[in-house]
Formats: C-alpha cells, structure tokens, sequence
C-alpha cells in the first residue's frame, strides 16, 4: 500500500501526517505492508525542512520524524506511484487538479473523509494551533487504516 499525504508547502500537516501514519503502521506490525510520502501542491517550501513547531509536536507525541525530510512538490508521476493521495484542505484539492487533472482511480481523497468528515485538516502555519492539527491527523490516520483494513477484509471473503 502506497500513501501520499499533500497539503500546501510539505513543511506541517503533510509531514506529520506521513510520520503518524508510520507510527501507527509500526505499532500494528503493517512496516512492510505500507510505503509513506509527503509532497506539496506549491513550490514555495521544496528543499525545506519540517517546520520546527511540528517537529516540536510530532516529538511531544513520541513520534519519530526523518530529520533528513524536505519539502518536494507532488508530480503527475506521483498519480501512477501511490495508491491513496491524501489532501487537507480544499483549496490543495484544487489546485492538485492542476498537476493531476483526472483522478479516474479515485486515489485522491480528503484526510477527515476517512473520519466520516467534510472539515478540513487546518493548516497549523496560520492557527499556530499544531495541537488540533496533530489531533484531527491522527483521527484521520486511525480511520484511513480502519477502512483499508475493513476493505482487505472484505476482499479475502
């Protein structure tokens, strides 16, 4: 299973969305099962590292980052590479198009659909709020694992 997780720079919510995946993945024995990425709709980050303040956050939960993550921008390339693109907001869901234009898959989907919600994942660069932010991911996380596993389930009947 290959996840993309995409927000607007790579620097916040996408970063922490792909280690708190990893961390949940490694807590239900699934490493092997699972490849995890983060990318950008933008360019103004690509190169940069996670935003301290998420760094802070993501380490305040026990969860380990890659100091060696860096911002890169999703490519059209990436819709052949992953399984699931999973976007925070509505406005990256907009401008993804540009890059991807067609999601004939169905790979490209909301972070809190998978919890059932139409929110979006706020972007924590702007509220300053990595806590709710942190919190919503993993809510999204846990149910984005519950569904595939519900799925795998379904298939191997």
């Amino acid at each position: 299973m290959r996840v993309l997780f995409v927000c607007h720079g790579n620097i916040c919510r996408s970063p922490m969305g792909e280690f708190i995946l990893k961390a949940l993945v490694k807590a239900r024995g699934l490493e092997g099962q699972f490849h995890i990425e983060s990318a950008a709709v933008s360019r103004e980050e690509i190169g940069n590292p996670i935003y301290p303040p998420a760094k802070r956050c993501l380490s305040q939960h026990g969860v380990w980052w890659d100091p060696q993550k860096c911002a890169r921008q999703v490519t059209r390339a990436d819709y052949d590479r992953f399984d699931h693109i999973i976007l925070m907001d509505a406005s990256n869901l907009r401008l993804i198009k540009r890059i991807i234009p067609e999601d004939p898959e169905h790979k490209i989907r909301l972070m809190m659909s998978y919890a059932g919600s139409s929110r979006d994942v706020a972007d924590p660069w702007y509220t300053g709020d990595f806590e709710t932010t942190f919190q919503d991911l993993l809510e999204g996380c846990e149910a984005f694992l519950d569904e595939i596993s519900r799925l795998a389930y379904v298939r191997s009947k």
